[in-house]
C-alpha cells in the first residue's frame, strides 16, 4: 500500500480543525435593535433639554449671573456633562496657538543656540603653554620604572 493512502485519513482531520465555521452566539449575547423608545429619545435622558456645551470659563466673568462663581443663572437648565463643562474642570489654556507656541519656542532654542556659538567663537585660550619637562615627569609622578622604596 502507497505512503499517501496511509496518510490521508490522518490528515483529514487537521483539515476540519483549521476549517472556518461560523461563531455560535448563545441567547445572552445576541444583538438587540434600537426599541422605539430610543428612537423617539436618542440621548436617553428621558427628554431633558440639554444646553449647548460651552465650558463656563469662557462665559463673560463680568455679566451678571446669579451664581456668580460658576457663571449661570437661576432655572437655568445644566448639562449633563456638567462636571466637564464646569468652572472647576481643567482650564482650557487659550493664550498661544500651537503656532504661535512653536515659533517662540523655535525662537528660544535659535537665541540660545546664537549665544553658545558666540561664546564658542569668542572664548579665550588657555592664558599659557603646558610646561613640558625633558623625559617627563616619570620619576616625580611615581611612574612604571621608578624604584619604590
Amino acid at each position: 500500500m502507497m505512503l499517501s493512502r496511509r496518510a490521508a485519513p490522518a490528515v483529514r482531520p487537521l483539515a476540519s480543525a483549521f476549517r472556518l465555521q461560523q461563531p455560535r452566539t448563545s441567547i445572552l449575547f445576541r444583538r438587540s435593535y434600537a426599541s422605539d423608545a430610543d428612537v423617539e429619545d436618542p440621548g436617553m435622558n428621558g427628554g431633558y433639554v440639554n444646553p449647548p456645551a460651552i465650558k463656563r470659563q469662557h462665559r463673560d466673568p463680568y455679566g451678571d449671573w446669579w451664581d456668580k462663581q460658576e457663571r449661570r443663572n437661576f432655572g437655568e437648565p445644566v448639562h449633563e456633562d456638567n462636571d466637564t463643562l464646569g468652572i472647576f474642570s481643567t482650564y482650557d489654556y487659550t493664550h498661544y496657538t500651537p503656532k504661535q507656541a512653536f515659533f517662540l519656542i523655535g525662537c528660544f532654542v535659535s537665541a540660545v543656540g546664537t549665544l553658545l556659538g558666540a561664546v564658542y567663537l569668542t572664548y579665550p585660550d588657555r592664558p599659557a603653554a603646558p610646561r613640558t619637562f625633558e623625559g617627563g615627569l616619570e620619576e616625580e609622578l611615581g611612574g612604571p620604572r621608578v624604584v619604590r622604596v
